[in-house]
């Protein structure tokens, strides 16, 4: 997808984001990860619309699957952080996307958001190991009906290893209606189910603790249906009920009721921790207050009984226009249940509170990323993330322009203050103190705030923030670290490069069709390397030009790439 002509109209203005970006306690920087195909791209869809003007998206219909996806690949409609070619051609994440936002949780307090959407296959883990290294916290995704598989248990490990705070996001709920038509007590079993496996999950790696636990009525765990466009934790929607039937309690204390063995007996307006001896009348909370109504309101739209689902949605508060009512059963579905459930607070509320910004996580950053001296001036500016300090950025990955000609290298600034025509140091990852073999000197061009298919050029940035950085790319192979021209030549360090779970294990052999072309297809293999974190390029003693990589899939992408 080529990048927006204009950059779109949001709730905020550029300016307001550009400002709330200066104070890192308000900021939240995200890595969203899980297995292929349990909808990460679609969760970010869903926060993209409740903060842009986004008219292909509220005019399409919710799009399910990716065979359906596949068969409109130019459509604007869904996949903001899938701009790759091959990304929209065969509905799968290829590349860890980056995308800035300001959104308000419940109490309408304004955060800023750094997102970056991980990759799901396998053969794309080094991808989520660029996106963890950029990342103060996680949102793992998972399928409700399929639950825990193979690539959630990767990247629960990978945030593990990184020392990240972890939450869920229960995806697809739609799925247990439509699909495997349970009945309200029986999904939640089935969610409770895929709440305990991811818990399983985190228990059984080294690192865990019993703070790590997930569940929801502690705010760490929310439930959504991406393709319907809605995203709720248990305290927004609480909030919904208390606002609306002026309830003597604060969301919070009602929240904490609405998961587990807690029933409501509707006659006595009472909430109880065992079934009264007339059981009928006591249901689980979480499936009177929440499954219950979900449950009618899916099968009112898809029973397309007009008179009562227009009586049933005044009740609720709900306007739809009269055309609205013409739309098949999905398209109807998406509009009733975003108004239903508003935009994602929830998902903003679990982040704010149980992601730590990065003032807070700055120290435990520093401790695990920097190789330099610990009592140093620099590494002190970085544990306490101080804007005012020695300039230190850690490029964790790099993004060709539309042509092609040159790379933006996208990075997390540590400590200090970066500015357009700053000249700055390039540190490789071979760089040793004494030994300035792999140092350059580079002066910045641009920065930006990158969002997928648009970029917002700043004049500057400070500690806390992701920023993407133009010129410097000249002597940068993978990864890199960028400090100021003021740091003393004794306190020099670089961070630590990415630590990559798996290995290039499957080599191909490439040659130009036309001879004459060879040094185009070294510039080129030269390119893959530097957007292909695990890639490695080489030359056999035959003279074959090699290229490693981690599997099929990845080896495809990169012979596409090469060719393009």
């Amino acid at each position: 997808v080529d990048e927006e002509a204009q950059m779109p109209d949001t709730t905020y203005t550029k300016e307001f984001l550009v400002d709330i970006l200066g104070y890192p306690a308000m900021v939240r920087n995200i890595a969203v990860a899980g297995h292929l195909h349990h909808g990460k791209t679609a969760l970010l869809d869903v926060l993209v619309a409740a903060t842009h003007t986004w008219p292909e998206w509220d005019r399409a219909a919710p799009v399910a699957t990716p065979t359906a996806k596949m068969r409109w690949p130019g459509d604007r409609a869904f996949g903001y952080t899938d701009v790759h070619q091959l990304e929209r051609q065969r509905a799968i994440g290829l590349k860890t996307m980056p995308i800035s936002l300001v959104a308000q949780t419940t109490k309408g307090k304004s955060y800023a958001l750094n997102i970056l959407d991980a990759p799901g296959h396998s053969n794309f883990i080094d991808e989520v190991a660029a996106s963890l290294r950029m990342a103060d916290g996680v949102v793992i995704v998972v399928d409700a009906v399929e639950g825990v598989m193979s690539g959630t248990e990767r990247a629960i490990q990978a945030a593990m290893r990184e020392g990240l705070d972890i939450v869920l996001v229960v995806n697809k709920v739609d799925r247990l209606i439509i699909e495997l038509k349970l009945p309200p007590e029986d999904a939640y079993f089935k969610l409770k189910l895929t709440i305990e496996e991811v818990n399983s999950a985190i228990a059984a790696c080294p690192q865990a603790a019993s703070s790590m636990r997930l569940s929801p009525e502690l705010g760490n765990v929310c439930f959504a249906s991406a393709a319907f466009g809605w995203c709720f934790s248990l305290e927004s929607f609480a909030s919904h009920y208390v606002d609306a039937w002026q309830m003597p309690i604060a969301p919070r204390e009602l929240a904490r009721r609405l998961w587990g063995d807690i029933y409501y007996h509707s006659e006595r307006g009472t909430f109880m921790r065992k079934r009264a001896k007339d059981g009928k009348q006591a249901r689980r909370s979480f499936v009177h207050f929440i499954l219950e109504p979900l449950y009618k309101l899916f099968a009112q739209v898809v029973a397309e009984d007009e008179p009562t689902l227009r009586q049933t949605i005044d009740s609720l508060g709900i306007r739809l226009r009269k055309e609205d009512y013409a739309l098949d059963a999905r398209s109807l579905l998406r509009r009733v249940l975003c108004q239903f459930f508003g935009p994602p607070t929830g998902l903003v509320d679990m982040c704010a509170a149980h992601v730590k910004s990065p003032v807070a996580n700055a120290a435990a950053k520093a401790e695990r990323l920097y190789m330099g001296q610990m009592d140093s001036a620099v590494a002190v500016a970085m544990r306490e993330c101080d804007s005012e300090g020695p300039l230190v950025i850690a490029i964790a990955k790099q993004y060709p322009s539309s042509d092609a000609s040159q790379f933006y290298a996208l990075g997390r600034i540590l400590s200090g203050h970066i500015q357009t025509g700053q000249k700055v140091r390039v540190l490789g990852e071979g760089f040793a103190p004494g030994d300035d073999e792999d140092m350059a000197v580079a002066t910045v061009s641009d920065a930006w705030i990158y969002c997928s298919r648009y970029k917002i050029p700043v004049s500057g940035l400070g500690a806390g923030a992701w920023v993407l950085l133009g010129g410097v790319d000249a002597s940068i192979s993978k990864t890199a670290t960028i400090v100021d021209m003021d740091v003393a030549e004794a306190d020099l360090a670089i961070v630590r490069p990415l630590q990559l779970p798996s290995d290039a294990v499957i080599k191909i052999a490439v040659e130009p069709v036309v001879p004459t072309e060879l040094p185009k297809m070294l510039s080129g293999l030269r390119k893959i390397g530097k957007s292909y974190p695990l890639v490695q390029t080489r030359v056999e003693e035959s003279g074959e030009h090699i290229v490693l990589g981690s599997g099929e899939l990845y080896l495809d992408c990169i012979m596409h790439d090469l060719r393009c």
